[in-house]
């Protein structure tokens, strides 16, 4: 099924990410929580592509076992900044012949020697892909801004240029501020962006997460989630709970103002997924 069908029958979504094994010795693994995930009954799973495509065969080996064994629609990362044309193709040809027909278009990460690039923006990928067959595209976005964009209007400007090529759907990165996110959709919306957006939520279960998560990103930290991360980010038990609390009120307050996709990075860990889904289960029926 696809992700844009599902985005548009009015209802509430959840959904969860996961990420493959780096190495084929943790592909089970890494299959075993993937399966827990997905039984805990999400609208749609995504699974993300290594860097350089480093584990796309496993990429669509979880895909395909998502669709196939817990029938739960997939959403398969795909990016391009390492890869040739032709390798592009290849996969796309893998994703097709497994029947997997929502992509998640990216750029990706630069190398650090920059190395031989054939794609540049995120959109290149997108008119590939919307040229190659009947793909779904999502898209990224960034409510703060890209860290390498020179302004916010410059980056909802490349944002644009994503949705004219074919994006039909947009996952946003993740926020601890809801109110980033609101000011956010009216400035898209203003210029005429009118593709579903999928708020992305990090649970973050332990203050080491937090500081890879901000040297990587560049989020800003409202002054509430200092205060947990200065109070309980050294006591793991406790930060483990007040990361749940926190991530799930954010949910709670987006789907009251009217922001109905929430898509969850849930760093392969099932029993933060369900702790959250337990918070918010009778919120999502309504």
């Amino acid at each position: 099924m696809k992700i844009s069908d599902i985005l548009k029958t009015g209802k509430s979504t959840f959904s969860f990410e996961v990420f493959p094994p780096k190495t084929e010795d943790k592909f089970l693994a890494v299959e075993t929580v993937t399966k827990q995930i997905a039984a805990l009954g999400p609208d749609f799973m995504s699974v993300t592509y290594g860097a350089g495509g480093g584990t796309s065969q496993y990429t669509v080996e979880l895909a395909n076992t998502l669709q196939t064994e817990y029938h739960t629609p997939v959403l398969a990362h795909l990016t391009c900044v390492s890869s040739t044309h032709d390798e592009i193709g290849k996969m796309l040809e893998q994703l097709k012949n497994k029947g997997i027909e929502n992509i998640l278009a990216l750029r990706g990460d630069i190398p650090e020697d920059g190395g031989k690039r054939e794609y540049r923006y995120a959109s290149e990928l997108i008119r590939e892909i919307k040229s190659y067959g009947d793909f779904c595209i999502g898209a990224a976005c960034y409510p703060e801004g890209h860290v390498e964009s020179k302004n916010k209007a410059d980056d909802l400007q490349h944002l644009k240029e994503k949705v004219e090529a074919g994006a039909e759907f947009l996952t946003t990165q993740m926020f601890f501020d809801n109110q980033i996110l609101y000011r956010f959709l009216y400035r898209i919306r203003e210029i005429g962006i009118t593709v579903p957006v999928c708020a992305g939520i990090m649970p973050v279960t332990n203050g080491k997460q937090m500081k890879r998560i901000g040297s990587l990103s560049g989020t800003e930290l409202p002054q509430r989630f200092k205060a947990i991360l200065d109070r309980f980010g050294t006591t793991p038990k406790a930060m483990r709970q007040a990361g749940i609390v926190y991530a799930a009120d954010q949910i709670i307050d987006l789907l009251a103002n009217g922001v109905p996709h929430v898509h969850v990075y849930t760093m392969n860990k099932p029993e933060i997924a369900e702790a959250i889904l337990a918070r918010i289960s009778e919120i999502l029926k309504v």
